[in-house]
């Protein structure tokens, strides 16, 4: 039962969130995959490629927003 209440906050595929600590702290992506600890982030596009900027962030280091 304790592993349920820690994972009622997760994030789902499309989820807007916002990085909480460390040197992303306060950058908002969109969430492309849930893994079981961590989230993998879409958080904005390469100026010179185009290509997406993707990071990972574990559970406990986000939170979602509403846009």
């Amino acid at each position: 039962m304790e592993t349920e209440n820690k994972l009622t906050n997760v994030a789902n595929i499309g989820d807007t969130i916002s990085v909480k600590g460390g040197h992303r702290k306060g950058i908002k992506g969109q969430v492309i995959a849930v893994r079981d600890s961590s989230v993998i982030v879409d958080i904005g596009k390469n100026p010179n490629t185009g290509e997406p900027i993707r990071t990972v962030i574990n559970h406990k280091n986000y939170k979602v927003t509403k846009g």
